[in-house]
């Protein structure tokens, strides 16, 4: 068969099979598509069916096919996340600055703490540090992966909640926001590369000149040509950050960051997001799972797993505890915000695709904070919903 036959045939299992598990196991209560996907990208991948049918996998997964999958799950990745930048808005935060300072600290840093002492464990066995990692950067890599919280599914499971527009629900965006840029700015410090540094100032030097005349050239533009100038400009952020040595993910984030999201049609916004986790991000969940491996020992893996899913979840849970005290929540506030920001999946999934990536964790390494950020995502709804019903009156109070 033809690479292009085989290539389909790829693509049809990519959109079948979770879809199959979705519908007929009506699985939404417990694990939306996105998460459905993913997991369908790693029961495919080389660590579970092609293990069991290894001629299977090197038929349709063959290095050409794989090529073209990750050229695509790429583009989609980067525009995702492009999109996440662009819908970053800290107005909201600096108004409730106090608040939104203390409750994204201590919901990022407690976690990043329980985290960064779960991977100093990790350290003491062999398997799990990356061939170009220093030690710092391995801790510090694993606790921020323990610590993110994916903000676009957890945009997702609050519509499905419903209090997405409700005064808690814009509450708890204002701090997963404040969160999203210091995981980003987190990234480019581990990825900081002091042979690359003088190519790393020069990106960044450069990328805040062009950002000035983008946003005088976005206001004179009609909204129809901001998306393809838009789009430019995600590409050539993207390539000078990888480039510089920043990574290109990096790059599509910076890319968003700097453009307003007044300047697009919300609705038509809202329409690339969903279209994009429909068309084209299916491809990047079966990519991920590719990368999965269990060469340290399945059971390794899952111990692994299960102590950085209980330091992120503990590490939320005590960091919202500690705010509500400080700022004198009601009861049951700071348990319903840490289960919602404890949400993992999509972003952290593409923060640690960036650290194997750059060689500072290794394949056994992502496979364990990949089903962490699955069992993160997959607990969230089936805990806060009976919490919701019983705090009607909390959901509809701002502060």
């Amino acid at each position: 068969m033809s690479t292009t036959e085989i290539f389909l045939i790829a693509m049809t299992l990519i959109f079948t099979v979770p879809y199959l598990i979705w519908r007929v196991g009506k699985t939404e209560y417990y694990a939306p598509l996105v998460v459905v996907q993913i997991i369908t990208g790693i029961l495919l991948g080389p660590g579970v069916l092609g293990a069991a049918f290894p001629d299977y996998y090197s038929f349709v997964f063959n290095a050409q096919v794989i090529q073209l999958l990750n050229g695509i799950a790429w583009w989609a990745v980067m525009i995702f996340v492009w999109i996440a930048g662009i819908e970053l808005d800290l107005s909201q935060a600096w108004e409730h600055r106090r608040e939104s300072g203390i409750t994204a600290g201590l919901a990022l840093g407690t976690p990043l703490l329980f985290g960064c002492v779960a991977a100093a464990g990790l350290l003491l066995y062999p398997g799990w540090i990356g061939p170009r990692a220093m030690t710092w950067q391995f801790v510090m890599g694993v606790g921020m992966a323990c610590a993110v919280t994916a903000l676009p599914i957890l945009i997702l499971l609050m519509e499905k909640l419903e209090i997405l527009r409700q005064p808690i629900g814009q509450r708890i965006l204002r701090y997963a926001s404040l969160d999203d840029i210091a995981i980003w700015g987190v990234l480019a410090v581990i990825l900081m590369d002091w042979d690359r540094m003088g190519r790393q100032l020069g990106f960044l030097l450069t990328f805040a000149v062009m950002s000035y005349l983008l946003r005088k050239l976005m206001v004179w533009l009609p909204e129809r040509d901001r998306w393809y100038v838009g789009l430019i400009w995600l590409a050539l952020c993207g390539l000078g950050a990888d480039w510089s040595g920043l990574h290109f993910m990096v790059g599509a984030f910076l890319a968003g960051a700097v453009m307003d999201g007044h300047w697009f049609d919300q609705k038509q916004l809202d329409s690339l997001r969903h279209h994009v986790l429909l068309i084209i991000m299916p491809v990047f969940f079966l990519s991920t799972g590719l990368r999965t491996s269990w060469n340290v020992g399945g059971a390794s893996v899952f111990i692994a797993a299960g102590a950085l899913l209980v330091a992120s979840v503990s590490g939320k849970l005590l960091g919202m505890h500690a705010a509500g005290k400080i700022l004198r929540w009601e009861a049951g506030e700071a348990p319903l915000i840490g289960w919602l920001l404890q949400t993992k999946a999509l972003i952290m999934i593409i923060f640690v695709n960036v650290l194997l990536d750059k060689g500072i964790i290794t394949n056994a390494s992502f496979t364990a904070l990949l089903l962490m950020a699955i069992g993160s995502t997959m607990l969230t709804v089936p805990v806060v919903s009976p919490k919701l019903q019983r705090m009607k009156a909390l959901v509809f109070r701002s502060r």
